[in-house]
């Protein structure tokens, strides 16, 4: 993992204390092994929507957005991809490559899934369902947004 701290931050609200890589339980069987994720359990939200992203064309990435209200766990559940989250101040990549390891992102956190190898899945277990008014698209705006939420995060 890159850390990568933005030139001009003051206060900042750690991102590895925000985000953080979540270990699954892997049982370990001789005909196969599996993974669970129980909410509430492994991951501290509910879920009430899971998606895939597949077929993801070389060169291509997905999200550039955060959510107002959203958690996610995001999975590399074949193959592997990169997850770039910012905070707006502090970014940080993540190399997801093991179906037993879920990248948890909270409410507020820029998200951008690059990377991805030939055959990647990613699984997304989302807080809540779809509603195009929880997502922040423009990353000036989201920078906003979360310095008002949070005083102590800003930057000169």
């Amino acid at each position: 993992m890159n850390k990568i701290q933005l030139r001009g931050a003051l206060n900042i609200i750690n991102l590895t204390q925000e985000c953080r890589l979540i270990d699954l339980p892997k049982i370990q069987d001789p005909k196969g092994n599996l993974t669970v994720v129980e909410q509430n359990v492994q991951i501290p939200f509910n879920i009430k929507r899971v998606y895939f992203l597949y077929d993801v064309p070389g060169g291509e990435s997905r999200g550039g957005h955060a959510h107002k209200n959203l958690q996610q766990l995001i999975i590399a559940a074949n193959g592997s991809f990169d997850v770039v989250l910012s905070n707006g101040v502090e970014s940080e990549r993540f190399h997801l490559n093991r179906c037993y390891y879920g990248l948890y992102i909270p409410k507020l956190i820029w998200r951008e899934l690059d990377n991805f190898s030939s055959g990647s899945v990613c699984l997304v277990l989302a807080s809540e369902e779809f509603d195009e008014e929880d997502y922040i698209r423009n990353y000036s705006k989201f920078k906003k947004l979360k310095a008002s939420t949070e005083p102590n995060h800003f930057r000169v």
